[in-house]
């Protein structure tokens, strides 16, 4: 399956709930070829309406925090969410639409083969490294699984919550691009 056809078969499921209520499946953005994947859970009201990850308020941080470090969701990295539907109220993704959904970010993964993934926030980390990942206390630190590195950062959300906890993050993304640096250097060539 190719990513075409791959974003074909997700934008018609309906192995979940989720499907009743959306506008779009926001599949992903981004360099399909790149070496660095983000994930978050799901997508938003924003998200929802658009088709595409990181709109609303929280991506336009995230975009900042990416800026900051030059990368760019449209040139070097690859965005997408555990759940391609947004949950009613922007609640949390229960553990069985994440059940029925984590396939196809698992098939965009194998088609991308990227090197470093970084989860946004809590939920994401949860389900991408470890089911009982503390946030507050594991973000940051880079885990090893099948050649990929994996690490979690603060939710841009829950940035926007908590504005004290910025700095926490964006030395998270200090530590992203000497990994980054070191392990795919080709992703800040333009």
């Amino acid at each position: 399956m190719d990513w075409n056809e791959l974003e074909e078969q997700c934008k018609i499921c309906k192995k979940c709930a989720l499907y009743e209520t959306r506008h779009n499946v926001v599949f992903g953005v981004g360099n399909k070829d790149s070496k660095v994947l983000f994930i978050g859970e799901g997508p938003g009201e924003n998200e929802d309406l658009q088709g595409e990850p990181f709109v609303g308020r929280a991506g336009k941080l995230l975009d900042k925090m990416l800026t900051a470090v030059d990368l760019d969701r449209n040139k070097n990295i690859y965005i997408a969410n555990i759940v391609k539907c947004r949950p009613p109220q922007n609640r949390d993704p229960r553990p069985e639409e994440q059940e029925a959904c984590v396939n196809w970010l698992r098939l965009q993964v194998k088609l991308m083969k990227p090197k470093i993934i970084v989860c946004l926030g809590r939920i994401a980390a949860m389900k991408i490294i470890k089911p009982d990942f503390k946030i507050t206390k594991e973000h940051g630190i880079f885990f090893e699984r099948k050649n990929t590195l994996l690490m979690a950062t603060l939710h841009p959300a829950a940035l926007l919550r908590n504005p004290a906890q910025k700095p926490d993050a964006f030395n998270d993304f200090l530590l992203l691009r000497e990994k980054i640096k070191e392990l795919c250097p080709e992703t800040y060539k333009n």
